[in-house]
């Protein structure tokens, strides 16, 4: 039995789970929202411990070290599924994003899986980040 295109839309349509969008956005809204809390919390710490305007920075960096140790423990990816989109936006999701690969790939030995998966989707996004902050400097320095 051949199916158009149309026919198959419809069956997926059937047997496809209903979406909550609305439930969706306010638990993407609040728990990306408290991953920015918890942000500004630790960048107060910092700020207290005398890192000035290092603070940002170092948050930062506490933040990605966070996501990718929830990510190794397992944790990560069940508040993923909770969260949603909530997950993607902060900087741990960029952390979990990174992580991933290369823990799903270590059996695979240092090189050939940690090493090389560590960058499946880091590396596009470091690229795409250089490159644009390159051309914005030139078109500022042709501006100026």
């Amino acid at each position: 039995m051949e199916l158009t295109n149309e026919q198959y839309a419809q069956i997926c349509a059937r047997y496809a789970p209903k979406s909550k969008t609305g439930l969706d956005m306010v638990r993407a809204f609040v728990c990306g929202g408290a991953v920015c809390v918890v942000g500004q919390i630790i960048m107060y710490l910092w700020g207290l411990a005398g890192l000035g305007e290092d603070a940002a920075c170092a948050t930062s960096m506490t933040l990605v070290f966070i996501g990718a140790m929830l990510t190794g423990f397992g944790i990560y990816d069940n508040f993923a599924k909770f969260a949603g989109a909530g997950s993607l936006v902060p900087i741990t999701g960029f952390a979990n994003a990174v992580a991933s690969p290369a823990l799903e790939f270590k059996t695979e030995g240092f090189v050939t899986g940690l090493a090389a998966k560590l960058f499946v989707i880091a590396g596009p996004v470091l690229v795409y980040g250089t490159l644009s902050s390159v051309i914005y400097g030139l078109i500022l320095c042709l501006i100026s």
